[in-house]
């Protein structure tokens, strides 16, 4: 019915415009439709989001006698991947045949998704993984249900990116877990604790005790799916018998290395999350690379989705982002850092960021870092939790400010929060 309503709606607005007396009162007529349709829609959300533990429960008697259970990661970008000690810990028990799933990226065309899909795909290939396309070979896409049927399912982005047929949506009576894949640290409390994604999982996989009580406080569920369990990519980080690998260019320590991770939001309003400077710093960040040869090298390590916006922002495209890019893993002392980064935290000297998750994740390395601050008033981006952590980074303003930190802080080594970050964290 509402089908129908929509497709009559829609014709009608071609021969009405809405600046018409006619068009005006099309308007006023489907308003309260409008409200109506809007209104159900939400009684039956709220009903899914109460009924999802009776639905979870039955899921949990489907698998109780199961001699095999089969758990399917869903992952877009491989550089959002934090499950990888999950994973290992479950290959080794003979309870779970595990599979990951690489699901599309389609919010930036179809070149981005393909090119998106296909270094995922290549990534848990060369890590052994049992891994799978969505997209098969004959063009078609991957029924999860009819070829998998699995039994757990991980997500590990809770954001609509991909196809609706590989949406939570999708599997509301399948056993569903989200890992966050980056520390939940931002003033946008209802997207991270309250949106539909979050009520409809049957376990929500939360790094400390102040973002379960977020939970409890915004969720529609009250936090009853909330679990505390520390954020995975820290275990490697807090392991003092991990080696972490030399995955830098130049080997010379007498050369310090830096990280530079610049976020994505290039034209987000406040109201939401603006963090990117980088279309003000692109060329001062290479400029300073380059200048600096015989003291500094540094690693481009940019949030997964910059590119693809990139791609599509005025001044830019396909061709200036890749040639971007690429010069930085051209340069002498320079690199392209665009997947995994635990080895390359540890042994990097300091970062300059202006992204989310890494504002907590870098500070337990115990090294210098400085926050690139887009406005004054940036504090209020983050939560309780966030501020803290930002009360515990080097601050810029410009770029004099990013010259300073490096010649004083990282180069001469006047790091004066050392001692702090080593207490709280």
């Amino acid at each position: 019915m509402l089908t129908i309503f929509r497709k009559l709606k829609n014709k009608l607005a071609i021969i009405f415009p809405k600046n018409s007396l006619l068009g005006g009162l099309l308007r006023l007529f489907y308003a309260p439709i409008k409200i109506i349709k809007n209104g159900i829609f939400t009684l039956h959300q709220n009903y899914l989001f109460k009924t999802a533990p009776q639905r979870h429960q039955r899921a949990i008697k489907k698998i109780t006698n199961k001699k095999k259970i089969k758990i399917a990661f869903f992952v877009i970008h491989s550089a959002v991947w934090k499950c990888d000690l999950l994973y290992q810990l479950l290959l080794k028990d003979s309870l779970f045949e595990l599979v990951v799933v690489v699901c599309p990226y389609v919010k930036y065309g179809e070149m981005t998704m393909l090119s998106d899909m296909e270094e995922c795909f290549n990534y848990f290939q060369n890590k052994n993984y049992n891994v799978i396309k969505t997209l098969r070979e004959n063009g078609k896409w991957l029924d999860v249900k009819k070829e998998i049927n699995p039994d757990i399912i991980f997500f590990t982005n809770p954001h609509e990116l991909t196809k609706e047929e590989y949406y939570i949506r999708n599997f509301l009576n399948y056993l569903t877990c989200y890992v966050p894949y980056g520390i939940n640290q931002t003033h946008l409390d209802q997207m991270h604790f309250n949106k539909p994604f979050v009520n409809f999982l049957w376990l929500f996989f939360l790094e400390t005790g102040m973002q379960k009580n977020m939970s409890e406080k915004f969720a529609f569920n009250k936090g009853i799916n909330a679990v505390v369990s520390g954020y995975p990519v820290l275990d490697y980080f807090f392991d003092k018998n991990y080696i972490p690998k030399d995955v830098w260019k130049v080997k010379d320590r007498h050369l310090k290395r830096i990280i530079w991770a610049p976020h994505h939001t290039l034209h987000e309003p406040k109201s939401f999350l603006s963090l990117s400077n980088f279309l003000e710093y692109d060329d001062f960040m290479f400029e300073l690379a380059t200048n600096m040869q015989d003291k500094i090298q540094v690693s481009f390590k940019p949030h997964p989705l910059l590119k693809a916006k990139l791609y599509v922002e005025e001044g830019w495209g396909k061709k200036k982002t890749d040639e971007y890019y690429d010069k930085w893993q051209d340069l002498p002392n320079g690199q392209l850092n665009d997947s995994e980064y635990i080895d390359l935290f540890l042994t990097s000297d300091a970062m300059i960021l202006d992204s989310g998750s890494f504002l907590s994740e870098y500070l337990t390395v115990n090294k210098p870092s400085l926050y690139q601050m887009r406005y004054d008033d940036l504090e209020n981006q983050f939560n309780e939790y966030g501020k803290m952590a930002f009360s515990n980074h080097y601050h810029s303003k410009n770029k004099e400010d990013v010259l300073h930190f490096v010649n004083e802080i990282v180069i001469a080594g006047n790091d004066f929060f050392e001692k702090s970050k080593r207490e709280i964290y």
